[in-house]
């Protein structure tokens, strides 16, 4: 009985051990974080947020691509929802998230990698960030995921979704697409758009990261080591999404119509951007901010969220100090 008791008495203290430390252990603001938690909690939440916003994303995509000089196919969000509803059915709002899926993992592990890495070597002897630091921290990761895996993946993730507006779609998976993009523009065919990436995933991350480590700092109070909660946590991250939807829009539309299929109608991202102001006017800068503001809120809340309570969670199986 004695030993029953202590066997279960472990794995109790166990348990509540770990639920201590998930509910209330540091977020670890002033000491440096492992590079390689930060790929796997990254790779984990960027995996699952994909999954519940990719709707919003193809609808935003889908009105960004459609423009006033090439006969425009929907009217507003409603219109674009009804009909792909109507000409596809439910998994018509999934078409093109083979790409994004195999994306999202990697790009997030490489962004919150690259964050971290920066980071530590940032930091004073306090654990803490100036300002500009944040800011170039935020910039480095973006920059990075944009080139190593943002710009391929968003350009076959357009080029898929475009390509589901001809009336005889040439691309039958994401594999066959790859294989047909590759054959017929070369690997430089997967990183059009890439200054245009570049600026976005730059100035995105810049944004998010800045807004949402002030915001966490307000309510820790001056205290960096202070854990804000789950909810002040979620509520940080979707300001600071809904931050990087209005600071940098115009910069995601020129990206979205340099990697779609009528690539060839620009010279470059500024000879796209002209066009864009040309044909659409300065509301043009801003087709799909509805759709991706609803995705971007959420998709920044759930990734810092989970993030975070995954490195509180690796920290715990894991030990790195």
């Amino acid at each position: 009985s004695s030993g029953i008791n202590a066997e279960y008495g472990g794995k109790f203290a166990t348990r509540d051990r770990f639920r201590e430390i998930v509910a209330a252990a540091p977020s670890g603001a002033a000491r440096k974080k492992h590079p390689g938690k930060a790929v796997m909690a990254g790779g984990f939440a960027g995996g699952l947020e994909i999954l519940c916003t990719f709707p919003t994303e193809y609808v935003k995509t889908q009105l960004q691509l459609d423009s006033k000089a090439v006969n425009p196919r929907y009217t507003g969000i409603g219109d674009c929802i009804t009909k792909t509803f109507k000409s596809h059915g439910f998994f018509g709002f999934y078409r093109g998230l083979s790409s994004l899926l195999y994306g999202s993992i990697p790009k997030a592990s490489v962004r919150f990698m690259g964050y971290e890495a920066l980071r530590n070597r940032m930091v004073d002897k306090d654990g803490k960030l100036t300002q500009v630091r944040t800011v170039l921290c935020g910039l480095g990761a973006g920059v990075t995921e944009a080139i190593v895996i943002v710009c391929p993946m968003e350009t076959v993730k357009v080029k898929f979704i475009h390509d589901q507006n001809q009336p005889n779609p040439k691309y039958r998976g994401f594999f066959h697409g790859v294989r047909e993009i590759v054959r017929q523009e070369g690997v430089r065919g997967t990183y059009q758009g890439l200054t245009a990436t570049i600026l976005k995933q730059g100035s995105n991350q810049a944004i998010r990261f800045f807004v949402f480590n002030n915001l966490k700092g307000y309510f820790q109070g001056g205290d960096n080591t202070k854990e804000i909660g789950v909810a002040k946590t979620f509520l940080c991250g979707g300001i600071a999404g809904a931050a990087s939807v209005f600071g940098n829009t115009p910069l995601d539309v020129v990206k979205t119509r340099m990697q779609g299929l009528d690539r060839h109608l620009y010279r470059n991202t500024f000879h796209c951007a002209q066009m864009v102001l040309k044909h659409d006017g300065i509301k043009g800068f801003y087709k799909g901010t509805v759709p991706r503001l609803g995705r971007v809120v959420f998709d920044v809340a759930f990734v810092f969220t989970i993030y975070e309570q995954t490195m509180k969670l690796l920290d715990f199986v894991w030990k790195t100090d």
